[in-house]
């Protein structure tokens, strides 16, 4: 395989994940976008790793390193829509008016 698969389907899964933040309503659909945003970005991060002029584990480490950082976003975020599932009873961002200031 070429680089250019790797960038056409990250470009694919980032897009995707652009237009699931934009539109998408529910809280737990925007954190999933995200988390599959996170992921388009660690296949661009493994191909320039694999395919760049001098191929090193610098993209694998970064990867990792990403994964773990996702991990503990997607805890946090789901245990603060659990959080606020408990006050408003509605997953919908747009019903969350105690996180305004």
């Amino acid at each position: 395989m070429v680089i250019t698969s790797y960038l056409a389907l990250s470009a694919i899964l980032f897009s995707i994940g652009l237009y699931g933040v934009l539109t998408k309503k529910n809280a737990v659909m925007v954190l999933f976008c995200i988390e599959l945003m996170f992921n388009a970005a660690n296949i661009n991060f493994v191909a320039f790793s694999k395919f760049g002029l001098f191929p090193n584990l610098t993209g694998q480490i970064f990867t990792l390193f990403t994964i773990t950082v996702a991990a503990a976003e997607a805890a946090v975020g789901i245990a603060i829509l659990i959080a606020l599932y408990r006050q408003v009873s509605t997953a919908e961002a747009d019903r969350y008016h105690s996180l305004r200031g």
